[in-house]
C-alpha cells in the first residue's frame, strides 16, 4: 500500500521553497568570494530577493499546513523515526524563518536597505550599528550552515525511506494526490 501523497500546492510550495534555498546557498556562496564588482552586489540583490521570498513562501506554507495537515506516516514507521521526522521538519521551518530575518537585520544593520525586486525597499529592522552588522554576519552564517545540514539531513532521511526502507515516503512528495488542492 502507498502512503497517502501531499496535496498539490504542497507540492509546489516544497519544490518552490526548495529552489530559493539551493539558490540562496549558491548565490551566498559565490557572491562572498568574488571581488566588489557590479556582478557582486547584483548577486546580493538576488541572495536578498531569494530569501525574502522563502521567508513569504514560508507564511504561505504554514497556513497550508495548518489548514491541510500532511498525511500520516505509515503506520510501519517506527515510532522514534516519526519524532524525529516531526522535530526535523519543525527545525526546518525555523531556520527558513531565522536566515532571513538574520539576513534582513544584518543588512539593516550595516546600512543596506533591502529592495525587493528592485522595486519596493523594505523597511531596516535596526538602526545602522557596524558591530551589531558584524555580530548578524556571523549568526547569520552559522544559521545557514545549521540550515544547511539540516537539508541534507533531510534528504538524506528522504533516500534512506526511498532506497534503504523501500517504503513509498519520498514519492507522497513526488505525486499529486487525488485532491487537487
Amino acid at each position: 500500500m502507498k502512503p497517502a501523497p501531499y496535496t498539490r500546492t504542497a507540492i509546489v510550495l516544497h519544490a518552490l521553497m526548495a529552489l530559493l534555498i539551493f539558490a540562496g546557498f549558491a548565490l551566498g556562496w559565490v557572491m562572498t568570494r568574488i571581488a566588489l564588482s557590479p556582478l557582486q552586489l547584483r548577486l546580493y540583490s538576488y541572495h536578498k530577493w531569494a530569501g525574502v521570498t522563502v521567508a513569504a513562501l514560508l507564511v504561505l506554507r504554514l497556513a497550508w499546513r495548518a489548514a491541510c495537515p500532511p498525511p500520516p506516516l505509515p503506520p510501519t514507521v517506527p515510532a522514534w523515526e516519526a519524532a524525529a521526522a516531526n522535530a526535523g521538519h519543525w527545525l526546518l521551518y525555523l531556520l527558513m524563518a531565522a536566515v532571513p530575518v538574520s539576513g534582513w537585520l544584518m543588512s539593516s544593520a550595516l546600512g543596506f536597505t533591502t529592495v525587493y525586486l528592485g522595486r519596493w525597499p523594505l523597511p531596516d529592522l535596526v538602526g545602522r550599528d557596524q558591530a551589531l552588522g558584524e555580530l548578524l554576519v556571523a549568526v547569520h552564517r552559522v544559521l545557514n550552515y545549521a540550515l544547511l545540514a539540516a537539508v541534507v539531513l533531510h534528504v538524506a532521511a528522504a533516500l534512506k525511506h526511498q532506497f534503504v526502507d523501500r517504503d513509498g515516503i519520498l514519492g507522497r512528495m513526488f505525486r499529486f494526490g487525488s485532491s487537487p488542492r
